[in-house]
This record gives structure tokens, C-alpha cells and sequence, in this order.
């Protein structure tokens, strides 16, 4: 049983989140906190977040769930809406940039432990 948590609009760019949430794909659970809570990014927290809302989700469908047991199945980084802006720049001119946002997807699944079912 796979389950997912996500969060949507956060104002980093992409690019940027796909350095942390690279590191926790297909570790266990445990091991991928230890590991958000030791990166030195601004996004790592966040992360953290969506990684605990998935076991929490996970344990809301299924209360016998081994919560060591899981790891995460997959994690991405999608590209949310881009907020234009307009900088004052010289003669009164004015230069146009982008902030960009980020949809960050976290699923968890429980390892089949070895042995016939």
C-alpha cells in the first residue's frame, strides 16, 4: 500500500528542493530524517514535514502498520505557478523576474518483510 502526502505553493525554486529530496528517495523512513535533519538547506524542514504527514497518512488508513517498516518510494519535486515581479532598474526602466514555486510529493510504502504469504 502506497501512501503520499504532499504540499503545494512553496516559495522555493525547484531546482533547489530537488537537492534534498534526491538524498531521501528509497531510504527508510528513519534513516531519511536523520538525513533532513542533518542538510544544511533552507528547504530541508519542509521536507521533513511532508516525509511525516505521509506516515502519519499512512497510519490513519492502516493502524497496524510497522512504522520502521516503511521507506519512501518515491519523492519528487514538481514546478508550481511562477509569481512575476518588476524590479526598478536605471532610467526608469524596469526589469521583469520570476518566483518560482514548488509542488513537493513524498510517498511511503511498507518493505515486504521476506517469507511466503
Amino acid at each position: 500500500m502506497e501512501v503520499k502526502a504532499e504540499a503545494r505553493h512553496v516559495r522555493i525554486s525547484p531546482q533547489k528542493a530537488r537537492l534534498v529530496v534526491d538524498m531521501i528517495r528509497g531510504a527508510q523512513v528513519n534513516q531519511a530524517r536523520i538525513t533532513l535533519r542533518s542538510v544544511n538547506k533552507r528547504i530541508a524542514p519542509a521536507v521533513e514535514k511532508v516525509l511525516n504527514s505521509a506516515i502519519a497518512n499512512a497510519q490513519n488508513q492502516n493502524e497496524d502498520i510497522d512504522v520502521d517498516a516503511l521507506f519512501v518510494s518515491s519523492a519528487y519535486v514538481n514546478e508550481g505557478p511562477r509569481q512575476k515581479r518588476v524590479r526598478p532598474a536605471p532610467m526608469g526602466r524596469a526589469y521583469r523576474y520570476q518566483r518560482r514555486t514548488s509542488h513537493i510529493v513524498v510517498k511511503v510504502t511498507e518493505k515486504v518483510r521476506g517469507g511466503k504469504a
